[in-house]
């Protein structure tokens, strides 16, 4: 604690803030099936704490809080100082506890202990920052007068599990505490008058669907371990999955007693795998394989080899081994590599089981044999149920590997992509048959390139992301607000200035405590930063057919994307081609599904420009709706041509005036090579937008233009001209 700050004071440990305890209504963890490889990831995990927790990854409703919750009823119980906030262990009490020192017992030279429950401490995506790391207690320091800091989070979660659920939409400001805590193995407290730190060495465990956002590299790489799940696609493992369900939602308690032996057991073995930790060994051949592996697949850093090696012997440990085998190896690089071999977000994650299997070698003599593990109890049905991840005789992870994707992601053809008739002239007349078929053609985009930061002037209130300075509700105090803001967070420092002249006026004397009136309160002013919208609309008619200008259009959008996914923007993308206009990718921050989606759209065929136009207006109306202090730019690159449908010129103008008249900032990027009529140049008059001629759409140059035109780049333009004057 640093010196002058005030005493913190002590107080008796109060219930673990989030903590689950084992409740009947819990699933059992033994009764989870088709999902091998999260709940081997999760035993790991938990045999070995060092392996540094799990993320697991995968589509909506695939039972991934189910299972994480479950886990908690198998740990085994855990010894803690008695009286500690801060779980300190009786054989290692952490010098620097805040509720320190520990005094030791004389018989046994240690602080006195108590055994509890293993916690899973749940970090909700909106917590605040006061939640998570701990704050003053208030009602003692304005009620009694006295400094007490109240722990979060963090301290709650020291020696257990943090499980933040959708954690790729956690805010920033979050993560930043979650990875000095990771780093550190601590928790520093400076704020408010408090000054405190206190040991947080927990297991992170997270889930996500990667179609909400991509998580940041930085925490990505704080996971050690990370499991895909999809739904199985077996007819008899689907229903035996709902069978389950439905009988436990039916009887929880009496669901949860038929697996009672399963779960004991399960118990004991994780318990049996922790003491057999230590005498697991690793050769310095075995070492230098997993070297060669992490090498071969080109991974980041050294991290992927420490946690390779510490989860093949967690491995080994559970499999009741005290040597290492390849087998052991195999799984655990499964498991380590996939989310560190990615070298953008692009790459689709996953690992080459061949190429590892080529690296691993022919198979090693079978080891001797394992002690048969207990199977679970009858399920409701009266039969055995199939292997769950405490009975399987292999363990969690015997069963293969679950698809890399949900089929969904991978759409068929559409309609659009059938030849279509030839472009006519740009009169907007209605199209007429022709016997010549114009194939339609696929265009790829170029590699995607980093972007540079551009920011606005002053402090906004969009969205909270990473490009512009903005007053938000997540992020750093930087003043107080005089008026108290419906749900915002109290600013006690000036609220305890706001009242101080006030007490002799109001009677205060001598040690009695502060006086406070409603006017006194006062909010915390917050600055974060803001993101933004950009929606790409893209003329894939058989004007714009040239495959470089295609190419260069989806470069642009992968490298806009790119910096979206690091600045937390979104990018959307419509194409109008043929008779009608296609969403080929609605705002978005998931680069992954943004990159498949970009691959298919083709082009060819007729203009319907007012089509593109109007989807445009309702998506952006929509995404008003969601995120209504959100900033759009519309981009829209054509060479303004109209020729689908009754009245074609006519329809695109008063398109383009609605999307005027909701004050949709836009940009027009013309096409049009050679002698030109003029026709994106009119429309441009109409959209309200800024016209940009372009002879050759060049990745480049289209991206650059997209940066001078946003409201950002505008605002930063005037700069010169305001320090002029």
């Amino acid at each position: 604690m640093q010196k002058g700050s005030p005493p913190v004071s002590r107080a008796p440990a109060p219930p673990a803030p989030a903590a689950r305890a084992a409740e009947p209504r819990t699933f059992p963890f033994s009764a989870v099936v088709g999902s091998d490889d999260m709940a081997l990831a999760l035993v790991l995990t938990t045999v070995s704490p060092e392996v540094g927790g799990v993320l697991v990854r995968g589509e909506k409703g695939t039972a991934k809080t189910t299972t994480v919750r479950a886990l908690a009823r198998v740990l085994p119980p855990l010894a803690v100082v008695e009286g500690c906030r801060f779980s300190c262990d009786p054989a290692d009490p952490d010098p620097g506890c805040p509720d320190g020192p520990h005094l030791a017992d004389a018989p046994s030279g240690r602080p006195h202990a108590t055994t509890r429950p293993a916690r899973l401490v749940e970090l909700p995506v909106g917590a605040t920052e006061d939640r998570v790391i701990g704050s003053l207690d208030l009602q003692q320091a304005l009620g009694a007068g006295r400094v007490r800091y109240e722990p979060g989070l963090l301290a709650a979660a020291h020696r257990g599990l943090l499980y933040v659920d959708e954690v790729n939409l956690l805010h920033d400001h979050l993560v930043d505490l979650l990875l000095d805590a990771a780093a550190t193995g601590r928790s520093t407290v400076e704020r408010e008058g408090v000054s405190v730190a206190h040991a947080s060495r927990m297991v992170l465990v997270g889930t996500m669907n990667p179609e909400e956002g991509e998580l940041r590299p930085q925490l990505l790489d704080r996971f050690g371990l990370t499991a895909e799940v999809a739904a199985p696609r077996d007819p008899a493992l689907r229903a035996e999955v709902v069978r389950r369900r439905m009988a436990f939602d039916r009887d929880p308690a009496a669901f949860t007693a038929r697996y009672a032996d399963a779960e004991q057991a399960l118990s004991a073995r994780l318990r049996t795998a922790r003491a057999l930790l230590e005498e697991v060994e690793l050769r310095d051949d075995q070492l230098l394989l997993i070297a060669e592996i992490c090498a071969a697949f080109e991974v980041d850093g050294l991290r992927a080899d420490l946690v390779t090696a510490r989860a093949a012997v967690a491995h080994a440990a559970w499999h009741g081994r005290i040597r290492v085998t390849k087998a052991d190896i195999r799984a655990a690089a499964r498991l380590a590599l996939p989310h560190r071999r990615r070298r953008n977000p692009f790459d689709a994650p996953g690992l080459d089981e061949e190429l590892l299997d080529q690296l691993l070698g022919e198979d090693e003599p079978e080891p001797e044999p394992e002690p048969e593990p207990p199977q679970p109890g009858p399920d409701d049905e009266g039969g055995e149920p199939p292997d769950a991840p405490g009975a399987s005789p292999e363990g969690p992870g015997a069963g293969d590997p679950p698809p890399a994707g949900p089929e969904a992601d991978r759409r068929p053809p559409s309609q659009d992509q059938r030849s279509e008739a030839p472009e006519p002239g740009p009169t907007g007349e209605e199209d007429a048959p022709t016997a010549a078929v114009v194939p339609t053609t696929l265009a790829s985009a170029g590699t995607a390139y980093r972007t540079r930061l551009f920011t606005a002037t002053g402090i906004g209130a969009g969205e909270a992301g990473r490009r512009s300075r903005a007053v938000t509700r997540t992020g750093r105090s930087v003043g107080a607000a005089s008026r108290p803001e419906p749900g915002g967070r109290l600013h006690l420092p000036a609220t305890i200035r706001a009242a101080a002249p006030q007490q002799h006026a109001r009677g205060r004397a001598g040690a009695e405590v502060l006086r406070l009136r409603r006017e006194d309160l006062r909010t915390a002013t917050i600055e974060g930063r803001e993101s933004n919208l950009v929606l790409l609309v893209v003329d894939a008619s058989g004007s714009m057919a040239a495959r470089r200008r295609m190419e260069a259009v989806k470069t642009a959008a992968l490298s806009l994307l790119l910096d979206a996914y690091q600045r937390r923007d979104k990018v959307g993308l419509i194409t109008f081609r043929g008779a009608a206009a296609t969403l080929a990718l609605p705002p978005t921050s998931s680069v992954e599904v943004a990159a498949r989606r970009l691959d298919e759209v083709p082009n060819g065929g007729r203009t319907p420009l007012a089509e593109g136009l109007l989807l445009a207006a309702e998506t952006l109306r929509q995404e008003r709706i969601r995120d209504p202090r959100r900033r759009p730019l519309l981009v829209l690159v054509t060479d303004g041509r109209a020729t689908s449908g009754p009245d074609a010129v006519a329809r695109s103008r008063r398109a383009a005036g609605l999307l005027r008249d909701a004050g949709v900032a836009s940009v027009v990027i013309d096409c049009e090579t050679g002698f030109g009529l003029g026709l994106a140049r009119t429309l441009s008059v109409h959209l309200g937008a800024e016209h940009v001629p372009v002879g050759e759409v060049a990745a480049d140059q289209l991206l650059s233009v997209v940066q001078r035109h946003t409201p950002e780049k505008r605002a930063s333009a005037l700069r010169p001209a305001q320090d002029a004057a």
